[in-house]
């Protein structure tokens, strides 16, 4: 009987560690399907020009730096110059996310106004409306401002609480806060104002972490918005660079183009490594409170 109850309990334990082993082999094929097009831009960057589509392999038969140095300074401008401007547009547009959404969220979750529900529907409602929609009257407004071929069009909306999205993620966090916070401060002597810098703020540092990093990620991945307003080559972002390898006429510089591509993602990937537990914390708390 000892021998048929360990023989019992032994055959789910080895089936149970069979599945485990199993579902992790399927994870990992899956992570290098996901991460092959990746090392593979990463080889290709290091690969003489004519074996970049000659060959699949990841491991090149000679490896140069030759892609890097044409890509640098292949261009009009230096590249390292639609660097600068991205982290020039980038930074200030975290900025300002941040700033105008909290303060936007804060209103919405925290004080009593009247018509708050029905501007709040109209925000969400705002959500679902494509930005092509939204495109021509915007281009139309800055034309006339004189913004055009500036980081204004691009930078200006991020300070006026443009994005809808982020104020209903902050909202959410902000009415996990309990109420007798914001009591206790104003027995304190603090207004609407110091509720919002000395008790909303300090404990809502994984929400405003989360916007901060979606915001410079999709900021800095933007084409479409800096294709529209932006036309000197000196002002261009790291989008609009990598597009100027590629030529209409054929004579693209692959090498080149794969080179600059695999540097613009250094940024993301030292964002993504410093701010990892911030964000994932702030998606977390964000989706399970609420």
């Amino acid at each position: 009987m000892a021998i048929d109850h360990a023989v019992a309990v032994v055959a789910p334990a080895g089936r149970g560690a069979a599945r485990s082993l199993a579902y992790h082999v399927v994870l990992c094929l899956a992570s290098i399907a996901m991460l092959y097009p990746l090392l593979w831009m990463l080889a290709s960057s290091l690969k003489p020009e004519n074996e970049i589509f000659a060959s699949a392999s990841l491991w090149p038969s000679d490896v140069s730096l030759d892609a890097y140095r044409r890509g640098w300074q292949g261009l009009q401008v230096s590249f390292g110059v639609f660097f600068v401007n991205s982290l020039i547009i980038s930074s200030l547009s975290v900025i300002g996310n941040v700033l105008s959404c909290s303060l936007a969220a804060y209103a919405f979750a925290r004080l009593e106004f009247r018509g708050r529900r029905l501007w709040f529907a109209l925000m969400l409602g705002t959500m679902m409306l494509p930005y092509h929609v939204t495109l021509i009257p915007q281009y139309v407004l800055f034309l006339g401002l004189g913004w055009i071929d500036t980081f204004l069009p691009l930078v200006v909306p991020k300070f006026l609480a443009a994005d809808a999205f982020f104020i209903f993620l902050l909202v959410q966090f902000f009415r996990t806060i309990p109420r007798e916070l914001d009591d206790a401060a104003k027995i304190d002597g603090c207004g609407a104002w110091g509720v919002y810098r000395r008790v909303i703020l300090p404990l809502s540092l994984p929400a405003l972490g989360t916007a901060a990093v979606f915001t410079f990620i999709w900021t800095w991945d933007d084409f479409f918005g800096p294709l529209v307003y932006l036309n000197d080559m000196g002002s261009y972002t790291v989008q609009l660079g990598l597009r100027s390898f590629v030529d209409s006429t054929g004579k693209s510089d692959w090498g080149a183009l794969l080179a600059m591509s695999t540097l613009t993602l250094v940024p993301l990937l030292v964002l993504f490594v410093l701010f990892q537990r911030l964000l994932i914390q702030g998606i977390a708390t964000t989706g399970l409170r609420g």
